[in-house]
């Protein structure tokens, strides 16, 4: 019976990103809903209409990383380590909600949509990657070309 090594190298990183792109996309998303709302509502009266979604999205992206960094580093031994990378997940989710509106006020809406897809496709690459290092064996390296 073949012995299984992890990568832990992979594992941490891979949540990390996983963390931080899928809680920026969350935060990408109340974005784009708060900047529609005040599309279509007047300014001064969307946050009667929907309470606020950026505070809410805010909150649901920084539990979104957190949840998914704690998730997928859980293959380590170390609690803390997985500790440790779901919360370095939610400050990095923090910052691609920031560069999310630097790219609102840039590129506008269109801007906005595909900061929001580039950060959910990287969260799903990375979450991918994390789990590829929770079963990497002997036969090949984490990435290789059959996963």
């Amino acid at each position: 019976m073949t012995e299984v090594r992890r990568d832990p190298l992979a594992i941490g990183l891979g949540a990390l990103a996983c963390g931080a792109g899928l809680g920026g996309a969350t935060i990408t998303l109340a974005q784009l809903a708060v900047k529609l709302l005040q599309g279509r509502l007047d300014p001064d009266h969307y946050r009667e209409a929907a309470g606020d979604p950026l505070l809410a999205g805010l909150l649901a992206g920084v539990a979104v990383a957190g949840l998914f960094g704690w998730r997928r580093s859980r293959p380590l031994e170390n609690l803390w380590q997985s500790g440790v990378i779901g919360v370095l997940a939610a400050v990095a989710a923090l910052l691609v909600g920031f560069l999310a509106a630097v790219a609102d006020r840039l590129l506008g809406v269109p801007g906005l949509i595909a900061w929001g897809v580039l950060s959910a496709t990287v969260g799903t690459a990375a979450s991918r990657w994390a789990s590829a290092g929770a079963r990497a064996d002997d036969e090949g390296p984490v990435m290789g070309g059959g996963s």
